[in-house]
């Protein structure tokens, strides 16, 4: 079945008839027999009219030289949201493109789900999964007196301190007394991944993973910044090459 076919056809879901559309494409050679194939999503469309929220989005593989299509299921629950993209690039230097998917959860925290998968001898190997990362990824963030917030990442043994003595004296007052002594034990939190884009930082052809993680103060909305961790692959999984904290700054006075 070429992906032509799935435009106009019907399939029932939920209750529902709907109908399944291609979303994203690229070509590339992804099985490594020298011949570019053609990689592309499907998704149910959703029955509310003019929606752009799409469920049961999976991973189609037409082999450039057979023409056959292959078919890779994404996690159900994490392959429903919205703008699903396909990127093709080698991630792990065996010269084949490997696939990254990434779809927009839609949620209040921005969350994206993402996967990567190698589809060498039109063999299909998973190499990275969302909530697999956030597990192994997790981040404390605690107040610190004298205005700063102090945010620690286990997986690199790291802690950066964050200024926050710019957020205006109707924030700080919930928090400091007049001499920035923390009134009580004050933690924030970090979301699992809202960003994950493809990068070739040395420029060699292989493409490396930045990977976004928000980090929040009092509610969700109460943001300091990010910490980016730039992946590449050791030959097992994706591990943290560089990390930083990008943190957002105050407007000038």
């Amino acid at each position: 079945m070429d992906a032509a076919s799935f435009y106009g056809a019907y399939f029932p879901y939920g209750g529902y008839y709907r109908q399944q559309v291609v979303v994203s494409g690229a070509y590339g050679d992804v099985n490594g027999d020298g011949v570019p194939d053609y990689v592309y999503l499907t998704a149910d469309k959703s029955p509310e009219q003019g929606s752009p929220f799409l469920q049961n989005t999976t991973v189609n593989v037409q082999c450039g030289a057979t023409k056959k299509v292959y078919t890779i299921a994404l996690d159900p629950n994490a392959n429903a949201g919205y703008n699903p993209t396909v990127f093709l690039g080698d991630f792990t230097k065996d010269g084949a493109k490997d696939i990254l998917v990434t779809i927009d959860s839609g949620g209040s925290g921005a969350l994206t789900y993402n996967y990567v998968f190698s589809f060498v001898h039109n063999q299909a190997r998973k190499l990275f999964d969302t909530n697999a990362y956030n597990e192994r990824n997790r981040y404390t963030v605690q107040y610190m007196d004298g205005y700063r917030v102090k945010v620690s990442s286990p997986a690199t043994k790291t802690d950066y301190l964050i200024d926050i003595s710019g957020r205006g004296a109707d924030y700080l007052s919930q928090l400091y007394d007049a001499n920035g002594k923390l009134l009580k034990p004050v933690q924030g939190d970090a979301n699992g991944v809202s960003g994950f884009y493809p990068v070739d930082l040395d420029r060699d052809g292989v493409y490396e993973i930045q990977a976004y993680q928000r980090i929040t103060g009092l509610y969700n909305a109460d943001s300091f910044g990010y910490v980016v961790n730039t992946l590449q692959w050791n030959g097992s999984q994706f591990a943290i090459w560089q990390q930083w904290m990008a943190i957002y700054g105050n407007p000038a006075s």
